[in-house]
């Protein structure tokens, strides 16, 4: 249910001397995202990479797969994910977690934490705020599947049926932000994870292709991650390998 918010008509806030038109109480999945996001800016020193990508290979051979089976080929954020997965076996720095003890003398430890396995986290919207499901063992998923899953997760979520485990055991995120109208954002990461990979919308730029200027579908990629993990060349080689598996997808999808 949405927020209830109290009427506080006639009442003047101090400091704009304006009279305050409401009060909405924070609580539920609001507060607890307000808690989540305020630990993460608050304990992750976050860098930030990003790149263009020309995506019309992708939706090109999306399109073709189509034709042929209407209704089982996967989305473009299953498409994406893949890419994703394939990325961190590449560069596991960015699927750990990074966490700080005390040892038996009271001084401090910290480690990076690694793990045997993808957990994929994706960011989706609904009517109790922005939640992040996960899809877990997503390394053994390919497009169809990580499809079908994204489409369960998505649907529970939005039914405010997701599990705790469903929604608290993600590794990585991936945020598809460009439904929402937008190229960019500077993402604020999903604490405890060590790095979120954004999604701009696709839309028709310039692109120079074999040296002339062609119309191209281009999406913006953006790599927020835990500096304390991994230093940029790292960060920019997993950006760069998903920007060149969505140039170039079929390699990475032979086992769609």
């Amino acid at each position: 249910m949405p927020a209830v918010v109290q009427p506080s008509t006639g009442v003047q806030d101090a400091r704009t001397g304006l009279n305050v038109a409401s009060r909405t109480p924070v609580r539920g999945i609001r507060k607890a995202v307000a808690a989540n996001m305020t630990r993460s800016r608050s304990e992750i020193p976050e860098a930030t990479v990003w790149v263009d990508v020309d995506a019309t290979a992708l939706l090109e051979m999306r399109a073709e797969l189509k034709k042929r089976d209407p209704h089982g080929t996967p989305g473009l954020l299953a498409f994406i994910a893949r890419f994703v997965t394939a990325g961190l076996k590449k560069f596991p720095e960015l699927n750990t977690r990074f966490v700080t003890a005390e040892d038996t003398a009271g001084g401090e430890i910290q480690e990076v934490v690694a793990f045997d396995g993808i957990n994929l986290g994706f960011a989706a919207q609904t009517d109790r705020g922005l939640v992040v499901p996960s899809v877990r063992n997503a390394h053994l998923l390919n497009a169809r599947e990580l499809n079908a899953e994204i489409r369960r997760l998505t649907a529970v979520a939005r039914d405010g049926k997701a599990t705790p485990t469903e929604l608290a055991s993600g590794t990585f995120t991936l945020n598809n932000y460009g439904v929402f109208g937008v190229d960019g954002s500077a993402a604020i990461i999903n604490y405890p994870e060590v790095a979120m990979l954004g999604v701009g919308r696709i839309i028709d730029k310039p692109w120079v292709v074999d040296g002339q200027v062609a119309v191209r579908k281009v999406t913006e990629l953006t790599l927020a991650f835990d500096h304390r993990v991994c230093d940029g060349e790292t960060a920019a080689g997993f950006l760069r390998y998903v920007a060149d598996a969505i140039e170039n997808p079929g390699t990475v999808l032979a086992d769609l």
